[in-house]
C-alpha cells in the first residue's frame, strides 16, 4: 500500500519533436496537420474543378457524386499508403459517450487472384457496423443488426499513428436500417443546417444581400481533467472501473490555499502535454492553451475556435488521446465530472458563436449603427431561443457525472440562465422601455493609472463563472457541459434552440417588412418586445446563492436538480417541439434518447454502487475489523497491567463505527434490491427507475460513504486498504 512505502521517483518521458531532412527540429506550422487530408493536400492530388466542387459542398452543402467520390477515394488511398497506412476505418460517435471504429485493410484481390490495394467510392462513402450492439433506446432489437455509417465530407479524413501501425480515419454519421439516427453527429449536422437557414433569413430581413453568404457556427471547447499516477490508480477498484473514487475522505490539505491554479505545470505532466500537443497537431487539432486548474492534479487544455462540426470531432480525438498519451507517461487521465469529493470537479466550457463566410461574427458588437443593430438582433434571437427552451437545454447536459458537479462551488447551477453584463443589460432594458437611442455596444478602454503600463481594452462584460450560459464579449460560453460529455449532443440542442429564436424573430419582422426589408425603427420595437420576453432568463448575480434558487422559481425557470428530473423535459413533446420543427430530431429519435439517457444513468450508477460494495466488503470492513481486533488485544493487555488504557476507548469508538458501517451497507444493498426489482430496466420503466435511484438509493449511498470516510479517519494509513486521497492527489508527480 502506497501509504506504507516511499513513493519511487518517476522518470520523465522525453519527447522528440519532428525534424527536417537536415536534422533541425521543425516549427509547429511545418508539421501541423501533416496527417490530415487537408485542402492543401487535396489541391495537389485532384483537379481544380474537383477541388472547387468539394469545397462548395463543404461550405454550402450538397451531395458528392459517385464519380467524384471515386476520384477522391483514390487520391486519399494513395496519400495514405505513402504515409505507411495499411487499414482504414469509418469513425463514428454512437450514443455510448465515446467513438467507435472497425478497421478494414486496403488489401483486396483482382480478377486474377492477385493481391492489390483498393479503396473506392463506396469504401469512402458507406460502411456497415452492427447497429444492435449500440444504444438505440428500443429503435433496434438484437435481431435487427443492420446499420450504416455514412461519410461526412465536412470533416476531413486523417491518419492516427500507433506503436503498431497507422490507420486512416473517415469521420461518419451512424444510422439504422430505416434511417434512424443512432449517433450524436447526425442531429448535429441537421442543427447546423437549421441555424444557417434561419440566420440567413434574419439577415435578409435586415437588408443584407445573403445570396452568396455562407454561415459558420464556431465552437471552442475547453477541456478539464485530472491526472493520477497509474500505479496508484491500479490499487483503487473505483478508479480502474468507474473512473471516479466512490469512497475516500479529504486529506488535511486540498485546494484551500488556491496554490495549484495557474501554478507551474509539473515536469512530468508537461511532458505528457507536450506529447499530447504533438499528436494533436499532426491531426490538425489546434490546441492553444494549457494550465493547472484549481484542484490538485487537475488541468485544462483548450483549442482555437473552429467550425462546429470539426471542433466536435477534434474534442472526441482530444479525449481519446488524453488517455492514450497519459498512459504512455504512467498516468490515468480521469475525465469524470467529479472524480474526488471535496475538491473541484471538471467541466467542458463550450465557447459558441455564429459568423458569416466574410469573417463577421454576429455576436461581436459592431462600430457602425447597422452592425450594432445586427448584433443586438442576433443576440435577442439567441436569448429568445434559450428562454423558450431552457428545460430541454438542461436535459442535453444531464448525466450521472454532471449531477455531482452542477451547483457545487466550481460549477454553474442546474438552473439555466444567461449572463450578459452591465452594458448589454442596460441596452436591453432601454429597448424594453422604448429608449432606442445610444444602443452602441462598443468596448471601453481601461486606464490602469500607471505611466509604464499600456491602456487595456476593456470588454463590455465581466466574467460570471456561476452562469451556465454567459456572454463573454463576442461569444457565449456554455459552461454547464460536463467534462466527459460528447459535445455534439448539447451543441445540437443549443443550435436548434437558437434557430427557433431566429425563426420567431424573423416571423415577427416579416409582418413588418416592406420590400423584403424592415426599418431600423421597427426592428428596435420588436427587439424591445424580445427583451421583455427574455428578461426571466437574464441573471447577473451569484448563481451559487440560495437567493437565486428562490428567485428562479418565481421567474418560472426549471429547476431540475438531477438527471431523472431533467429528462422529464426531453420526454415532454411540448418542450421538444422546437427540435422536431427544426428537423434536428424526429419524435422517434427523442423517445429513444430519453430511454438511452435514463438507461445510461442507471447503469453508471449501478457500476459505482457495485464497486462501492466491493471495496467496503472486501477491503474496508475486513481491514477495520482486523484493526479492531488488534486494538481489543492491546486493550486487554493494558487492562491486565492495570495501567492507563487509551486502547479501550479507541476500540469502543472503532467498534461503534464498524457497526455503523455494516448497518449502512445493509441499508444500501436493501435499497438497491428494492429499486432494481424485475422489470426495472424495461424500456417503459427506465425513467421511473432512474428517479427511484436518485430519490431512494443515492441517500443510502451517501450514508455508506459517510460511514466509510469517518472510519477511514481513525484508521492508521498503513491499515487502510487503498491509496487514500492524500496519496492520489499529492503522490502522482
Amino acid at each position: 500500500m502506497p501509504s506504507k512505502t516511499i513513493f519511487p521517483e518517476r522518470l520523465v518521458r522525453t519527447i522528440e519533436l519532428p525534424r527536417n531532412e537536415k536534422g533541425i527540429p521543425q516549427r509547429v506550422p511545418e508539421y501541423f496537420g501533416q496527417n490530415v487530408f487537408s485542402q492543401r493536400v487535396m489541391q495537389k492530388r485532384l483537379s481544380p474543378a474537383d477541388c472547387a466542387a468539394i469545397e462548395k459542398i463543404v461550405s454550402h452543402g450538397g451531395k458528392v457524386e459517385e464519380a467524384l467520390a471515386g476520384r477522391l477515394a483514390t487520391a486519399i488511398k494513395d496519400w495514405a499508403i505513402e504515409q505507411g497506412v495499411t487499414h482504414y476505418c469509418h469513425w463514428f460517435q454512437p450514443q455510448t459517450g465515446s467513438t467507435a471504429e472497425k478497421h478494414d485493410a486496403f488489401l483486396d484481390f483482382d480478377a486474377k487472384g492477385e493481391a492489390v490495394e483498393k479503396f473506392g467510392a463506396w469504401s469512402l462513402m458507406q460502411g456497415e457496423p452492427d447497429a444492435s450492439s449500440f444504444p438505440s433506446g428500443g429503435i433496434r432489437s438484437t435481431f435487427e443488426a443492420r446499420g450504416y455509417t455514412g461519410w461526412d465530407p465536412t470533416s476531413p479524413v486523417f491518419i492516427l499513428d500507433s506503436e503498431n501501425g497507422k490507420t486512416l480515419y473517415v469521420p461518419c454519421v451512424f444510422i439504422g436500417y430505416h434511417g434512424e439516427s443512432l449517433d450524436f453527429k447526425t442531429p448535429l449536422l441537421r442543427s447546423l443546417e437549421s441555424i444557417k437557414k434561419q440566420t440567413l433569413r434574419l439577415m435578409g430581413l435586415l437588408g443584407e444581400d445573403t445570396s452568396k453568404l455562407g454561415i459558420v457556427v464556431n465552437v471552442g471547447p475547453e477541456q478539464e481533467f485530472f491526472v493520477i499516477d497509474k500505479q496508484l490508480a491500479k490499487l483503487r477498484p473505483d478508479l480502474r472501473i468507474a473512473g471516479r473514487s466512490v469512497i475516500g475522505r479529504s486529506p488535511s490539505k486540498t485546494q484551500e490555499l488556491e496554490d495549484h491554479y495557474f501554478a507551474s505545470i509539473p515536469s512530468r505532466v508537461q511532458a505528457m502535454l507536450n506529447e499530447l500537443e504533438l499528436e494533436l497537431y499532426k491531426v490538425g487539432v489546434p490546441l492553444k492553451t494549457r494550465h493547472n486548474e484549481v484542484a490538485p492534479c487537475q488541468f485544462e487544455v483548450a483549442p482555437v475556435y473552429e467550425a462546429c462540426n470539426v471542433a466536435i470531432d477534434h474534442n472526441q480525438l482530444l479525449m481519446n488521446l488524453l488517455k492514450v498519451v497519459g498512459d504512455r507517461h504512467g498516468f490515468q487521465v480521469l475525465l469524470h465530472e467529479k472524480p474526488f469529493a471535496g475538491v473541484n470537479g471538471s467541466g467542458k466550457h463550450v465557447n459558441w458563436s455564429v459568423a458569416d463566410t466574410n469573417g463577421r461574427n454576429f455576436l461581436d458588437p459592431g462600430k457602425t449603427p447597422h452592425d450594432n443593430i445586427a448584433f443586438l438582433t442576433f443576440l435577442s434571437a439567441v436569448l429568445k431561443g434559450i428562454t423558450d427552451n431552457e428545460a430541454t437545454l438542461r436535459a442535453s447536459i444531464a448525466s450521472y457525472g454532471n449531477d455531482y458537479r452542477l451547483g457545487a462551488n466550481e460549477a454553474p447551477p442546474a438552473i439555466i440562465s444567461a449572463f450578459l453584463g452591465e452594458t448589454l443589460s442596460k441596452i436591453l432594458d432601454g429597448l424594453e422601455s422604448g429608449k432606442t437611442t445610444n444602443v452602441s455596444a462598443e468596448r471601453a478602454l481601461l486606464d490602469l493609472g500607471v505611466g509604464a503600463l499600456q491602456t487595456l481594452r476593456k470588454d463590455n462584460t465581466d466574467r460570471n463563472r456561476t452562469s451556465p450560459f454567459a456572454f463573454t464579449g463576442n461569444k457565449f460560453e456554455f459552461r454547464a457541459v460536463g467534462s466527459s460529455a460528447p459535445i455534439g449532443y448539447p451543441v445540437a440542442v443549443l443550435n436548434a434552440a437558437v434557430a427557433s429564436g431566429l425563426k420567431n424573430l424573423s416571423d415577427r419582422l416579416e409582418k413588418l417588412a416592406s420590400g423584403g426589408k424592415v426599418s431600423e425603427e421597427k426592428v428596435l420595437a420588436v427587439l424591445g418586445e424580445i427583451a421583455r420576453e427574455t428578461k426571466k432568463i437574464r441573471f447577473e448575480g451569484d448563481g451559487y446563492s440560495e437567493d437565486w434558487v428562490k428567485e428562479a422559481a418565481t421567474r418560472g425557470l426549471s429547476q431540475n436538480v438531477n438527471t431523472p428530473s431533467a429528462l422529464t423535459a426531453l420526454a415532454d413533446p411540448k418542450k421538444t417541439a422546437f427540435l422536431v420543427e427544426q428537423g434536428v430530431f424526429s419524435e422517434v429519435d427523442l423517445k429513444s434518447r430519453v430511454a438511452i439517457q435514463a438507461e445510461r444513468y442507471i447503469k453508471h450508477q449501478m457500476i459505482e454502487f457495485r464497486v462501492a460494495i466491493e471495496m467496503v466488503e472486501t477491503g474496508v470492513l475486513p481491514a477495520s475489523m482486523d484493526y479492531l481486533g488488534g486494538l481489543s488485544a492491546t486493550a486487554a493487555s493494558l487492562k491486565e497491567l492495570g495501567t492507563v488504557n487509551p486502547a479501550l476507548d479507541q476500540a469502543r469508538q472503532v467498534a461503534e463505527l464498524v457497526n455503523g458501517l455494516a448497518a449502512a451497507l445493509r441499508n444500501f444493498k436493501t435499497s438497491i434490491d428494492k429499486v432494481m426489482a424485475p422489470g426495472a430496466l424495461d424500456e417503459h420503466h427506465l425513467l421511473a427507475t432512474s428517479a427511484k435511484i436518485a430519490e431512494e438509493v443515492l441517500p443510502r449511498y451517501a450514508a455508506l460513504r459517510a460511514a466509510t470516510d469517518t472510519l477511514e479517519a481513525v484508521m492508521p494509513a498503513n491499515v487502510y486498504p487503498f491509496p487514500n486521497y492524500g496519496d492520489l492527489l499529492f503522490g502522482g508527480y
